[in-house]
């Protein structure tokens, strides 16, 4: 295992850029006074340099021999005599030109991990190259980093460490690369060591993640390059997902705990043996500084995810999937995510799927998310199916076992989330009724959730209710559940009666598969001769059998009764229905009746004119027919 607590190293580098020894020697050539660095020497300084609030008076003699970007600034100057010289842009600051200073006036410096990047990025600024002088700065530290640094497994990691703060002058002389396959190389060469060895095996599991701390103390864009490196050089994606893993515990709050410190107030109750989880978000965390950083580490870690299914848990998944929605991660990144959970979703737990909405919709829960991420699982099972001879994708479960599991996670989703007021009846079907029949061999637990939506949405409809109990098959209640059913005034009628009808049958259906006694009596004729005979387990067993069938028939003639009163009630329903509709319909008859004799009247008036109209003297008849009256009226008169 790589010491990452040894001391730090300390090197004298001689002219040739070779390392000669190890040792810690400060020059006193150098002392400092409040805010500037003077040179002990009898000769007066000839040029200032200043870095910020430090200044350090030194001679251009010493510097110009060894710096090209100095020695260009001066001979540059418009001024006659140039005297200052200001390098506030220097990497490193003035630490790192502390060191540079006493280089180039001869001294021994102490080099450690933690100056050697600022000191090479220095030399680099400020030019000091063999064209100048030979063993200049810059062959100097670079002999240091490649021939004492990137030996170490703890100075690689402190140099790469280092250069977080030097970008990108690090990355550009290839610092932060080199450190990375450094790392890289060793933990993986170390594992294959610690492998290598059978008879080891059990200690080798224990110390496979021994540099998982290691990494993780690096930022997110130097954990990526040395998890691709690492992940070029063959280690284990296992290896490579628990790293990751690790990595998010120690960097995303929220991923060991429930929801984010500070944003999500979350806790638990109980409720009718239910677990509940109360989410209340508190504005919008995704704008913040810590969400901008959270949505960096988390894309960056998803994009360095190894492919395989089981190289990250589906729990950590989820977690990362719930802070992603939270802080606004990319779409594109969110949806792998989901596509991610859905490939293995028989291993999610259903606290784990409890994700909340964030202001997303008006439902306290992403029941949305959860819909996609089911999608995605199915089309792993479509796909599964399509393709007999392949392997599953989940690669430790079976098909039907993993259906079987995903029903059940999926029925205690929907008993959690039906208590929502404002979750709709079709999302609730949708999630209820997208999985085959065959998956569930149980339906007690869709029932529960029936059950428990119809308690929280109590002014659904005749129809809607109908609808809801569509996802649950009556025939698949255990008892305990058909006993609730069969009492449940929340129900549709229609399905009570279903339930009742289902129960008859399989209570006739088994005492007709019950042996009856007389077919026992032609091997021993009498029954009391075969009690004595055999053990006293058989006589229990044979006393306790008889119990069960009596209770068998008692429930039967329970479920008779009340199946006789349901119809009784539906007969009375159905003659009540019935005169109802006679009454209708012979009030119907009589108004017909009576619009039937007034066109008849006109009918016949109608028929008498016609006939009339018909005849040969039609205009005597007519007249005949007007004058008639007035003859009569002159006659009374």
């Amino acid at each position: 295992m790589w010491d990452s607590e040894s001391e730090a190293t300390v090197a004298r580098i001689d002219d040739n850029g070779v390392v000669s020894g190890r040792h810690s020697v400060d020059t006193d050539m150098f002392e400092r006074r409040g805010q500037s660095w003077y040179v002990a020497t009898d000769i007066p300084s000839d040029l200032l340099i200043q870095i910020g609030e430090i200044s350090f008076h030194l001679h251009k003699c010493q510097l110009l021999s060894k710096s090209g970007r100095i020695n260009r600034m001066i001979c540059e100057s418009t001024e006659i005599e140039l005297q200052k010289v200001i390098l506030d842009k220097l990497p490193g600051g003035a630490e790192a030109f502390e060191l540079v200073a006493k280089f180039c006036y001869g001294g021994i410096i102490k080099l450690t991990a933690a100056v050697i990047t600022g000191l090479r990025c220095a030399a680099e600024y400020l030019e000091m190259t063999e064209d100048l002088e030979e063993g200049n700065l810059i062959k100097k530290t670079e002999a240091f980093i490649n021939y004492v640094m990137l030996s170490s497994w703890k100075d690689s990691i402190s140099v790469l460490k280092s250069c977080e703060e030097l970008s990108p002058w690090a990355e550009n002389l290839q610092i932060v690369r080199r450190c990375s396959e450094s790392v890289a190389w060793k933990a993986s060469s170390e594992y294959a060591g610690k492998h290598s060895n059978n008879s080891c095996a059990s200690r080798n599991q224990v110390l496979s993640d021994w540099w998982f701390e290691d990494v993780s103390v690096l930022k997110i864009d130097y954990f990526v390059r040395v998890i691709t490196a690492i992940k070029v050089k063959g280690m284990k994606y296992e290896l490579v997902g628990s790293a990751i893993m690790h990595y998010a515990m120690k960097w995303i709050p929220g991923m060991i705990k429930e929801g984010l410190s500070g944003s999500v107030e979350e806790g638990t109750s109980t409720k009718n043996g239910l677990h509940m989880i109360i989410a209340v978000n508190k504005g919008d965390h995704s704008s913040s500084p810590e969400g901008k950083r959270q949505r960096a580490i988390i894309e960056s870690l998803i994009s360095i995810t190894p492919p395989q299914n089981d190289s990250v848990s589906c729990s950590f998944l989820l977690r990362l999937l719930r802070i992603a929605t939270m802080v606004n991660v990319s779409p594109a990144l969110v949806t792998e995510l989901e596509k991610r959970v859905g490939m293995q979703l028989e291993e999610a737990t259903m606290a784990d799927l409890l994700i909340p909405s964030y202001n997303r919709s008006e439902t306290m829960y992403d029941v949305d998310l959860v819909q996609r991420i089911f999608e995605h699982f199915l089309i792993r099972e479509q796909m599964e199916m399509s393709s007999p001879g392949r392997e599953p994708m989940s690669g430790k479960i079976d098909d039907m076992n993993a259906k079987m599991r995903v029903a059940k996670l999926i029925d205690g989703y929907l008993a959690e989330v039906s208590r929502d007021k404002n979750l709709s009846l079709t999302k609730f079907q949708v999630l209820a009724e997208a999985l085959p029949e065959s998956a569930r061999s149980c339906d007690d637990g869709i029932y529960a959730a029936i059950d428990s939506y119809l308690k929280a949405h109590p002014m659904l409809s005749e129809h809607e209710r109908r609808r809801l109990c569509r996802a649950m098959d009556v025939h698949k209640l255990s008892k305990d559940a058909y006993t609730h059913a069969a009492q449940n005034e929340r129900l549709p009628l229609r399905v009570i009666v279903q339930v009742i009808f289902s129960e008859q049958m399989k209570l006739s259906t088994g005492l007709s598969k019950q042996p009856d006694e007389p077919h026992y009596e032609p091997i021993i004729q009498n029954r009391k001769t075969l009690l004595e005979e055999t053990p006293q387990s058989f006589q229990d067993g044979w006393a306790t059998a008889k119990k069960e069938i009596s209770m068998l028939k008692f429930d039967l003639e329970t479920v008779k009764t009340k199946y006789i009163e349901l119809q009784h009630e539906m007969e009375s329903l159905q003659m009540q229905y019935d005169s109802v509709m006679k009454l209708k319909q012979e009030s119907m008859w009589l108004s017909g009746w009576k619009k039937l004799s007034k066109m008849t009247k006109v009918t016949t008036i109608e028929n008498m004119g016609s006939v009339i109209v018909g005849s040969k003297n039609r205009s005597n008849i007519v007249e005949h027919t007007v004058k008639t009256p007035r003859r009569r009226r002159y006659s009374l008169s």
